[in-house]
């Protein structure tokens, strides 16, 4: 038996041994299918958006109670949780959409369009976690966590089966998604949610939502392959209507809340509730740049490597910081 032996300082790749090994009648070993299986889930789980469940802590961190073993501890715990859920309807979208995603130039790279992750392993891990989830908040955290949670599930589940599909409710689920994660921090710890929060948080995440499908629409203008039917029904004026209205609530509402004293006095070295409003403004038209090019296809991408973005949040994050604390 004769065999070309492979050259000194070079390995064979996985798939050309696995494939060796059938042609052999040989059967592969379970443990690079299995890491490959694994690593695959994860890929599907979105790693990269597991920024956004960063806003749990935006209702604790704008009522003064981040920092403290409970409210960490707390907030840690319902961070993953919904990462958790979030990864659970990944796992299902992608089943899904798994025919559609190969017809996509990019996202036919998916674990579960590419074949890595075979479609009833998707359902079956997503289902899992669908209902595992709920189940430990109730246990670990609080009723209306799990409660909130549970909805989450629920509307995004009904989301990847029919309600993507018409017009306008699919902008709504998709911002309500963002809302409800800024509101289960505020329920974990049992913190009442003012109305200027809600109105901002709401807004803003529609704000990103109708900016992304913005860029979408663009970048996928009169080419095949668009895995979001409505992107044919949306004009791309209708969708920069929607985020300039959003942008400009969001704006309005932040500021109704920076001009507001809540009945207490300023006592502070400088009012920074109201400076805030610069660097959040200042945000928002930086974020609107990208938005009007049509590159804000992944939001996360957009706050993630823009360092003039990152440096306008870090001071606004500063001044409401020190605005919470009545410095």
């Amino acid at each position: 038996m004769t065999e070309t032996a492979p050259l000194p300082g070079t390995a064979r790749s996985t798939e050309t041994s696995l494939l060796e090994q059938r042609t052999r009648g040989g059967r592969p070993t379970p443990r690079p299918r299995e890491g490959a299986l694994l690593h695959g889930l994860l890929r599907t789980a979105r790693p990269k958006q597991w920024v956004k469940n960063v806003l749990v802590v935006a209702a604790p961190a704008a009522a003064g109670r981040l920092f403290s073993v409970h409210a960490l501890t707390q907030l840690a715990l319902v961070f993953i949780l919904f990462t958790a859920c979030a990864a659970g309807v990944y796992l299902v979208n992608d089943a899904r959409d798994a025919e559609a995603d190969r017809a996509h130039p990019t996202k036919r790279h998916r674990p579960v369009a590419a074949g890595q992750v075979p479609v009833p392993v998707a359902y079956a891990a997503g289902a899992v976690l669908a209902v595992l989830v709920p189940a430990a908040a109730a246990w670990l955290t609080s009723p209306a966590v799990a409660a909130l949670l549970t909805a989450y599930i629920g509307m995004q589940l009904a989301y990847c089966v029919s309600l993507k599909h018409v017009l306008v409710v699919d902008l709504a689920v998709v911002t309500t998604g963002f809302l409800m994660r800024a509101m289960v921090g505020g329920l974990a710890l049992g913190i009442p949610l003012s109305r200027w929060f809600l109105i901002t948080t709401g807004f803003g995440a529609l704000f990103m939502v109708a900016a992304k499908r913005y860029s979408e629409a663009v970048q996928m203008a009169g080419k095949a392959g668009a895995t979001r039917a409505l992107l044919t029904e949306y004009t791309t004026g209708y969708l920069r209507f929607v985020w300039q209205l959003a942008a400009g609530v969001a704006v309005l509402g932040y500021c109704l809340w920076a001009l507001e004293e809540g009945g207490v006095p300023h006592t502070g070295l400088l009012p920074w509730r109201q400076l805030s409003m610069v660097a959040f403004i200042l945000a928002v038209l930086r974020y609107a740049v990208f938005a009007d090019r049509g590159t804000a296809g992944e939001p996360e991408e957009v706050v993630l490597r823009d360092r003039a973005l990152a440096v306008i949040g870090l001071v606004w994050l500063a001044m409401y910081g020190l605005a919470v604390a009545n410095w």
